[in-house]
């Protein structure tokens, strides 16, 4: 990751190699980004890996796409180049639900169009790179309502106790009726915590401990939400994965999975098929191999409070562990099947 700022906006970068065994590092950096800023070699057009990233970063919940066509000296800024690159990105950004996608025609090795419009193509009338990334609108991620994932219970004196974690999708009030998951018991806010004292209402992002007004049997891994509008517990997942292993998974085979805070163990019940990166199509298959984009079901030892991915980032997704070596073998969005046109055998 790093930072910069210019005099209208602040940036975070998560750099994220396009090589094709840098898979895991693109689904960690774009599942908490807003826009994926994506160089593609005007020589070249999309490749493999290219077409790899654009499909985690639709899956992972980024609307926003900032193509970068590079080396546009070495085709001598020739415009059908350009244009070729920007036809090829409208066919899988469209096929990917992506509908925010500017092309920029670039030499980063002369800083064309990448702070300061250039002579160089003439028939170029769009932004800079800076221009766009300074103007894009900030992304407000779909609703689905507080969550509060319980990380930690702690213990006062006199027997009270609270519960720490950190606020997502939503705000919670003191006063506000809450469901503890998956035990389905209610009770009520009472006061909100944080080291610099006591909140009447907190939002997204933020680290509290909240005490409730009844002793209820909340412990790590567990889910408080609002009584009205509580995420559905499920003992099973259909969810699309970025296999990350190269040991290929398949039904039958025992894992951990860590959603939120809680790890629980879990059996690959099917695998659907596996996205072909370059025609963009499904393929049937029992397996899922190293880098491969598909589809499971997944049963799981412990019930889960899960939203659909495109409503909650946190309480949508998943990670697969190996039980042996503690390796992170894949990352898993809930909901998001759609964009891969998969049809779930009965």
């Amino acid at each position: 990751y790093r930072y910069a700022a210019t005099p209208r906006r602040k940036f975070v970068i998560a750099d994220c190699p396009g090589h094709v065994q840098y898979t895991a590092n693109m689904a960690t950096g774009a599942s908490t980004a807003e826009l994926a800023l994506v160089v593609v070699d005007a020589q070249r057009g999309l490749r493999e890996q290219t077409r790899r990233h654009l499909c985690i970063a639709a899956l992972l919940g980024v609307r926003h796409l900032l193509v970068a066509v590079n080396k546009m000296d070495l085709v001598g800024w020739e415009r059908s180049s350009y244009e070729a690159v920007v036809a090829e990105v409208g066919e899988v950004a469209g096929r990917l639900g992506i509908t925010d996608v500017v092309c920029v025609p670039v030499s980063a090795l002369h800083g064309d169009n990448v702070v300061e419009a250039s002579d160089a193509a003439p028939w170029y009338v769009g932004p800079t790179v800076l221009n766009h990334l300074e103007s894009v609108p900030s992304v407000v991620p779909a609703a689905s309502g507080p969550r509060l994932p319980v990380q930690w219970v702690l213990r006062h004196p006199g027997g009270r106790r609270s519960y720490a974690g950190m606020v997502c999708g939503g705000s919670f009030g003191v006063g506000d009726e809450v469901v503890a998951l998956p035990s389905g018991a209610r009770s009520r806010i009472t006061s909100i915590d944080t080291f610099d004292g006591s909140l009447e209402v907190v939002g997204p992002l933020r680290s509290v401990s909240v005490s409730l007004a009844d002793d209820l049997d909340v412990s790590r891994g567990d889910l408080l939400a609002p009584a009205g509008g509580a995420p559905e517990v499920v003992g099973e997942l259909d969810a699309v994965v970025c296999w990350f292993s190269d040991h290929p998974v398949g039904a039958g085979d025992r894992l951990r999975l860590k959603h939120t805070t809680r790890q629980t163990s879990a059996i690959v019940e099917c695998v659907f098929g596996r996205l072909d990166v370059n025609t963009m199509r499904i393929e049937p298959g029992d397996k899922l191999g190293d880098n491969d984009i598909g589809r499971m079901r997944i049963a799981v030892s412990t019930p889960l409070a899960v939203d659909p991915y495109r409503s909650n980032r946190v309480t949508g997704s998943f990670v697969l562990i190996d039980e042996v070596t503690n390796a992170t073998l894949a990352a898993g969005m809930v909901g998001v099947a759609d964009l891969l046109w998969l049809e779930a055998d009965s």
